[in-house]
């Protein structure tokens, strides 16, 4: 009676994530019907968010984020990962690194593994000197789609798009957030500040956060989106940046690709 009960109120909550799934994704990115077929089956099977930054859709194809995973192994009960660097596979003078990751689903599992490699020639220049996190992230995120049967590549296990970024702010950053105050028509200098310190607090590349912004609130640019969603959005980057900055990391990664394409 009571898995019943459950399977009832889970239903309703995946049709609703699913609605809004391919709302949001109709925002943000051309959508073709095969597009929208998977992204329905990845939003039932493994609820998924897009507005928490679970997928991303690059060349026409879907991928699971790092955070996406984490988020699915945290729903399934995952009971730990096991990371450790495979020394003998590794070159710290040329900056290459090679990890393996053990997930175990339950106390009686005997693990999934996944293996990470990152170098110079695999990683984007925007995250040289990163490549040891790369590696780790890379190994977390293979070990966790074997666990959970997610076919999807991840946004991280991409050589062009993999980046925790690199410690590259500048106080003229601050300069690239324009956000829209509808009772001003205009900047909101108080809103404006809380960012830049969020990013300065917590060493953000400016560029992905204010892309990852205007993706939370589903407009086209950060200057477009209300008061209230600019509020909502610096309320979520201070207690991701708190709770877990990698998992923040890995999340603002998935947006590199679109701030590097940018004019």
């Amino acid at each position: 009676m009571h898995k019943r009960t459950t399977e009832r109120l889970t239903r309703p909550t995946r049709r609703a994530l699913t609605s809004q799934n391919v709302r949001l994704a109709r925002k943000i990115w051309t959508l073709y019907a095969e597009h929208i077929r998977m992204l329905k089956s990845l939003s039932r099977e493994f609820h998924l968010s897009i507005a928490k930054g679970d997928l991303r859709l690059l060349d026409g194809k879907w991928y699971v984020t790092n955070s996406g995973l984490l988020g699915l192994a945290r729903r399934k009960r995952c009971v730990g990962i096991h990371v450790r660097m495979m020394r003998e596979f590794c070159d710290p003078a040329s900056s290459r690194w090679v990890f393996k990751a053990v997930v175990y689903r339950s106390a009686m599992s005997t693990g999934f593994v996944g293996y990470g490699d990152a170098d110079r020639s695999n990683v984007s220049a925007l995250v040289r000197g990163a490549e040891m996190r790369v590696a780790e992230t890379r190994a977390v995120n293979r070990a966790l789609r074997k666990a959970y049967g997610i076919g999807l590549c991840s946004v991280e296990e991409l050589g062009s798009l993999s980046s925790p970024p690199t410690a590259s702010l500048r106080s003229g950053h601050s300069s690239a957030f324009h956000i829209a105050d509808p009772s001003t028509n205009g900047h909101h200098p108080r809103l404006r500040d809380q960012l830049c310190l969020l990013i300065r607090q917590h060493n953000l590349d400016p560029a992905l956060v204010k892309a990852y912004a205007a993706d939370f609130c589903g407009t086209e640019t950060l200057k477009e989106a209300s008061r209230d969603l600019v509020e909502s959005f610096i309320s979520h980057l201070a207690a991701s940046a708190k709770n877990d900055r990698d998992a923040l990391i890995c999340k603002l990664n998935s947006y590199a690709q679109s701030v590097e394409v940018q004019p």
